[in-house]
C-alpha cells in the first residue's frame, strides 16, 4: 500500500473531530468527547498541538496528534503522542507502523530525544507494534490525570 503523510491544518478541524470521534467509539470511550472543530483550530493556530495524516490513493487512513513536552533529563524537546488512528478497513496493511516512523522521523529532525506516548493495556494490536518497533514500556512509571470536577475543585483551591 503507497501511503502518503502530511501536516494538518486548521483546515482540517472537522476531519480531525471526526477521526477522533472514531478513535473514541473504538477505545470504547464516545460518551467522553467534548472536542469541538474551533477547539482543533485554536490548538493547531496556537502550535498547541499537531497532526500528521496518512493517506491512501487520496483518502486519509489515519492520523496522529502529537505535542511538544520536555525532556528534564536529557535538556531538551521531546513529542508526546496523544492519539494514533488508524481506520478499521485500512489495518493491518502497515500504516500504523508507517505513521509512528514518520513521527520519530520528525522527531529527529527536530533535535528530540525522546518520544513518548500511552495505549489502553487491552489493545493488544496496537502494543504489539510499539513493541516489535523497541520500544520501552514503562512499568516503573504509574499515569496520573485529573480532570473535569476533581480538577477544578482542586484548582479553586
Amino acid at each position: 500500500m503507497d501511503i502518503q503523510f502530511r501536516l494538518g491544518t486548521v483546515e482540517d478541524a472537522g476531519m480531525i473531530v471526526g477521526l477522533i470521534n472514531e478513535l473514541a467509539e473504538y477505545e470504547k470511550l464516545p460518551d467522553k468527547i467534548t472536542t469541538t472543530e474551533e477547539d482543533i483550530r485554536t490548538a493547531i493556530a496556537n502550535r498547541d498541538i499537531e497532526t500528521l495524516f496518512a493517506s491512501s490513493d487520496g483518502k486519509e487512513v489515519g492520523f496522529a496528534m502529537f505535542l511538544d513536552n520536555y525532556a528534564s533529563i536529557f535538556g531538551a524537546k521531546g513529542m508526546f503522542i496523544e492519539n494514533l488512528y488508524v481506520r478499521p478497513e485500512y489495518r493491518g496493511n502497515g500504516i500504523g507502523e508507517a505513521m509512528m516512523r514518520e513521527l520519530c522521523r520528525i522527531a529527529v529532525s527536530r533535535g528530540y530525544k525522546k518520544v513518548e506516548w500511552h495505549c489502553l493495556e487491552w489493545n493488544e494490536p496496537a502494543n504489539q507494534l510499539y513493541l516489535k518497533l523497541n520500544a520501552t514500556q514503562k512499568n516503573d512509571w504509574i499515569f496520573y490525570r485529573l480532570f473535569g470536577e476533581t480538577l477544578e475543585e482542586i484548582g479553586r483551591g
